[in-house]
């Protein structure tokens, strides 16, 4: 089991930057990659940002392109989600999640662990 806790969250006016971080705990940190999803009110859960095990490969979605940026240090089990220029459209619950496969996956379906989610809220 691998136990994912996110934090950071909050209100933030557009334009603006949140760091968001999520801590693991339980099995090796470094075995998985790690993703970021987000899910606004009466929408589906969205693939954000994935980070391979090693932090070498990144992978974005296009609308977070140049916007946000995906990291990870496996000293301290956490990965980061760095959120500049914020837009009231990146309004959502943000997710992590842990993938125990090395292929890059973008479906939900294809995370192994979940954390229980951070509220980002954009102001216009």
């Amino acid at each position: 089991q691998v136990q994912l806790v996110e934090s950071g969250g909050g209100l933030v006016q557009a334009g603006g930057s949140l760091r968001l971080s999520c801590a693991a705990s339980g099995r090796t940190f470094s075995d998985y990659a790690m993703g970021w999803f987000r899910q606004a009110p009466g929408k589906e859960r969205e693939f954000v940002a994935r980070i391979s095990r090693k932090g070498g490969t990144t992978t974005y979605a296009d609308s977070v392109k140049g916007r946000l940026t995906i990291s990870r240090d496996n000293a301290k089990n956490t990965v980061y989600l760095q959120m500049n220029s914020l837009k009231p459209e990146d309004t959502a619950v943000y997710y992590c999640a842990a993938d125990s496969s090395p292929r890059t996956a973008k479906s939900p379906g294809d995370y192994d662990y979940w954390g229980q989610g951070t509220q980002v809220t954009v102001s216009s």
